[in-house]
């Protein structure tokens, strides 16, 4: 099986690093095309991988095909992929907001076609992917996507009503993370703490937080309780957070995100 990229961004820069980094797949089975020649030639020499001078290229030479262009471009490069479209092609997107009906419609009804969301925790193997495929999908096909993906961190299965609330709580809600870390470190930072020794802390914080709500099974607001002694200092923080508005304020950015995402799709 030989896998072909087209649009070497930073989300398939980290897919890439992931296969060669894993012993499951052979660099020179990897495949890359970007429309900038130096960005193809640079991965290439940078991760064994071989250099696609152009989709057709791709198309000829590979079987499973991952989309890496930005949503705004699929309508320039979807046609070219059509052109070479053969039967052992599977199809992958990573694209925000296009669902397969909108690929089905560029290429054809029987394309095998997978939609992946992985997000940006790919950059260093703990992406938190999710993926829906058409009904031509093979099995085989869909594991050796699986394993693919699986290089760069966990992906599960989800139906594609769900994929733009994963968008937001899988795909955008690192960033949400990252402006709270940050949050917490300046706010220590007011209080006279060094700011790289209060980012330290509330990173590792926040990651054993996320580790003891997975392995303890506990719901979220029983921990919130176990934290929280009566007239205590937690819960004088606790308070704040709620009468601030805290969990209203998360709801709205969720909203804003499922929004924009479902408005792509149309």
């Amino acid at each position: 099986m030989k896998y072909g990229f087209i649009g070497l961004g930073n989300m398939t820069t980290a897919i890439i690093k992931g296969m060669c980094k894993s012993r499951d797949f052979d660099s020179t089975f990897i495949y890359g095309y970007n429309r900038t020649k130096a960005k193809t030639t640079k991965l290439a020499t940078s991760f064994g991988i071989q250099a696609a001078s152009s989709i057709e290229d791709i198309m000829s030479n590979c079987d499973v095909i991952i989309l890496g262009v930005k949503p705004q471009m699929l309508p320039d490069v979807l046609p070219e992929v059509k052109k070479h479209l053969q039967d052992n092609h599977v199809i992958v997107s990573i694209a925000a907001g296009k669902n397969i009906t909108y690929f089905q419609g560029y290429l054809s009804e029987v394309t095998p076609i997978i939609r992946v969301m992985p997000n940006i925790n790919a950059l260093i193997g703990a992406s938190t992917s999710c993926y829906t495929t058409s009904e031509q999908v093979s099995d085989i096909q869909l594991q050796h996507v699986i394993s693919l993906f699986e290089t760069v961190g966990t992906i599960i299965e989800i139906p594609e009503h769900l994929f733009s609330i994963f968008t937001t709580i899988g795909g955008a809600s690192p960033a949400f993370t990252y402006m709270y870390i940050d949050a917490l470190a300046r706010a220590a930072v007011r209080e006279g703490m060094p700011k790289s020794m209060a980012l330290d802390i509330a990173a590792n914080a926040v990651l054993g937080s996320a580790k003891m709500i997975l392995q303890s099974q506990e719901h979220p607001w029983a921990l919130v309780d176990q934290v929280c002694s009566p007239g205590g200092t937690t819960i004088q923080g606790v308070s704040s957070l709620q009468s601030n508005h805290f969990e209203t304020t998360i709801h709205d950015a969720v909203a804003a995100v499922t929004d924009k995402d479902r408005s792509l799709s149309k």
